[in-house]
């Protein structure tokens, strides 16, 4: 989506006042009942959706600072708790089908918090077997000076004296076309139908202060890099008694020195030295459980996997199944042997020759070593 300014086509720093004129003149413009253009549907949901973030100073503040990321469980607007953009349909649109001088009052109800988001990172060991980690966040909280009303204490909202607690404010308007009546959201109480003659000092009025909370998050085991992980009811608090919003952990897993996941299944090399490789071996392997046993058959081969059983990374949801450690063999090859080393490589190969081999040095096992 565009940014939120541009489509409203106001600066950055434009007041309230200066937003809602642009977005009733651009809402005129893209309403589909008036624009029938491919798109303007589209473009009028767009400025909808502009309009009520930058019309909250909450939720503008936190999108100046981290765009469309910082709103949390952004999505379509609420149409019952815009404010003005729901009665643009009375206000501009009440004698051509729309919604007329007998639509009811709208009242602003409880509205659910927003969702919040915590990027976190872990270790590989970590990931593999789950672990319990404490991290703090800020977010919104219900005011425990007036419980959330907004009032001080002793006092609470009264009826709005412009609307006489109806919420909306209506007018007759003659035009051309003959005598209309506009409806639109009372400008004194923004449509609640009540007012806050003496707002609480801890919230300002607002129902809500912003509080730093720590968390004990439970990550299971078999994460991955991209895990979501939902915490309920750790997000913003709703507005006017409304529920909770939640907190997404998003999770991002350290790499591990000579290790690499390939799902539930962990790689990792060894190198053996070439005698190790033809006469078998028995070596100690770096595991995520320490270090483990692993058998080298006599005449392993360069390339060779061998498996070490269920030393991989649990499945997710069932940390009993586990994966296995997939071990790759190299075999490295001397560049220079010493006269005795040498003798007995020449004693074997002549053995070889003796049985009947053309090419004693590519045949056999001592063929792939110096074939």
């Amino acid at each position: 989506m565009a940014d939120y300014y541009d489509l409203l086509g106001t600066a950055r720093d434009a007041d309230q006042d200066t937003l809602k004129r642009a977005y009733r003149r651009m809402a005129r413009q893209y309403h589909p009942d008036v624009n029938k253009d491919p798109g303007a549907e589209d473009k009028f949901k767009e400025i909808g959706r502009a309009y009520e973030v930058l019309s909250d100073p909450q939720t503008r503040a936190r999108y100046d600072q981290f765009g469309e990321a910082g709103l949390g469980g952004g999505g379509a607007p609420d149409m019952g708790d815009m404010g003005g953009f729901a009665d643009l349909f009375e206000t501009f649109f009440s004698g051509f089908g729309g919604a007329g001088a007998g639509a009811g009052p709208r009242r602003r109800g409880p509205r659910q918090g927003d969702d919040l988001r915590l990027d976190l990172t872990i270790n590989f060991q970590e990931a593999v077997f789950g672990i319990e980690k404490e991290v703090q966040i800020r977010h919104l909280e219900t005011c425990s000076t007036c419980q959330g009303s907004g009032a001080k204490a002793g006092s609470g909202p009264t009826s709005c004296g412009t609307c006489g607690g109806a919420g909306q404010v209506r007018r007759a308007t003659r035009t051309p076309f003959g005598s209309f009546t506009q409806v639109a959201a009372c400008p004194t109480c923004e449509g609640s139908g009540q007012v806050i003659a003496d707002p609480c000092g801890a919230c300002g009025g607002q129902g809500l202060q912003q509080v730093r909370k720590k968390l004990r998050i439970n990550i299971p085991a078999g994460v991955d890099s991209g895990t979501r992980l939902r915490v309920a009811n750790e997000g913003n608090a709703g507005q006017r008694g409304g529920p909770a919003g939640d907190l997404y952990v998003f999770l991002s897993v350290q790499s591990a020195a000579g290790l690499r996941r390939d799902g539930i299944h962990i790689h990792s090399e060894v190198t053996l030295n070439y005698l190790q490789a033809i006469l078998g071996d028995t070596i100690e392997v770096d595991t995520v459980d320490g270090q483990e046993s692993l058998e080298i058959p006599a005449g392993t081969q360069p390339g060779a996997v061998l498996t070490l059983q269920s030393k991989g990374v649990p499945k997710l949801g069932n940390p009993v199944a586990r994966g296995n450690h997939l071990v790759s063999i190299k075999v490295q090859l001397p560049t220079k042997l010493n006269a005795e080393e040498r003798e007995l490589l020449e004693q074997l190969a002549g053995h070889h020759t003796n049985k009947g081999h053309k090419h004693p040095h590519k045949s056999g096992l001592f063929g792939g070593l110096f074939g």
